[in-house]
């Protein structure tokens, strides 16, 4: 088990992380601390509690719009896949109509021809 030390507002945390992942927890962190700083400059909180309640909600704002974006992304993808489903069994049911109308020319051909 890793232990890296992140800062996020000025202070330091010491978090312990899988090995191999301590560039990762320091790029979250960073990536935390940067939405703080940029939600503390703008003066929309007046405590440290407040600050890091509207960060939460700014980052988790975020993940939404990923997953509502990839989701919309997916039901594109799922849409697409029944749509070529329906076209693939409307064809086979168009050629099935053609086969059978094949015949029944054929049928009809060969009445003729004996008459």
């Amino acid at each position: 088990m890793a232990e890296v030390t992140i800062y996020i507002n000025g202070r330091s945390y010491d978090i312990a992380c899988d090995d191999g992942q301590e560039d990762r927890v320091v790029e979250l962190a960073t990536y935390i601390d940067q939405k703080l700083q940029h939600i503390s400059h703008s003066g929309a909180s007046y405590n440290d509690s407040h600050l890091v309640v509207l960060t939460t909600l700014v980052l988790a704002d975020e993940l939404f719009d990923l997953r509502e974006q990839t989701g919309s992304a997916s039901t594109r993808t799922t849409r697409a896949a029944a749509s070529a489903a329906n076209n693939k069994e409307e064809e086979t049911a168009v050629l099935r109509i053609l086969d059978q109308l094949t015949k029944r020319v054929d049928s009809i051909s060969n009445s003729v021809q004996t008459l």
